[in-house]
């Protein structure tokens, strides 16, 4: 791109309008470029268990009284059912605190995370999420004396979701 340059009366060169828009133009284009971070389309399973670490703050996970309810065989990832129940009396005692679900090659492995209480009735969550591959899909319960309990199932994707590309 050429800037044609005009002069004054004094003879200091002067740019018309169009050359000043075409600069700006030029410059906010490569200021947008220069910004452009490019991150990975997947979460990889080690995020996956920095994701359940960050949870858990590293207490053990013990597999059981967690029912996660999501089809094994997905045709499409865009919209995938996921229902999440959890044993518990739901009494001030023994209650779940919170259900979180996490995945292991969304681009962002935490899925929803929703906090709980003993007036809640029922420890039960029904969502639709997307998921980008084939992967492992794993809930976790919080109960109210501290410790984590959880349930994983293998998800198989025909149609992945998440995979917008990249300007």
């Amino acid at each position: 791109m050429t800037l044609t340059c005009k002069h004054d009366e004094i003879g200091a060169p002067k740019a018309s309008r169009r050359d000043a828009l075409r600069l700006i133009g030029a410059a906010a284009v490569g200021s947008t470029f220069a910004t452009l971070r490019i991150q990975p389309l997947s979460a990889s399973p080690a995020e996956m268990r920095t994701a359940l670490e960050r949870i858990t703050d590293g207490k053990p996970v013990t597999a059981g009284r967690v029912k996660l309810e999501i089809p094994p065989l997905v045709e499409n990832g865009n919209t995938v059912p996921i229902t999440v129940t959890v044993e518990s009396a739901m009494t001030a005692a023994d209650h779940v605190r919170a259900i979180h679900v996490v995945t292991e090659k969304n681009p962002q492995p935490n899925v929803i995370s929703c906090r709980l209480g003993p007036r809640a009735g029922r420890a039960m969550v029904s969502t639709r999420c997307r998921l980008s591959d084939t992967q492992n899909v794993i809930a976790l319960a919080e109960m109210s004396d501290g410790s984590f309990w959880s349930d994983s199932v293998s998800v198989i994707i025909t149609l992945g979701a998440c995979l917008e590309d990249l300007i």
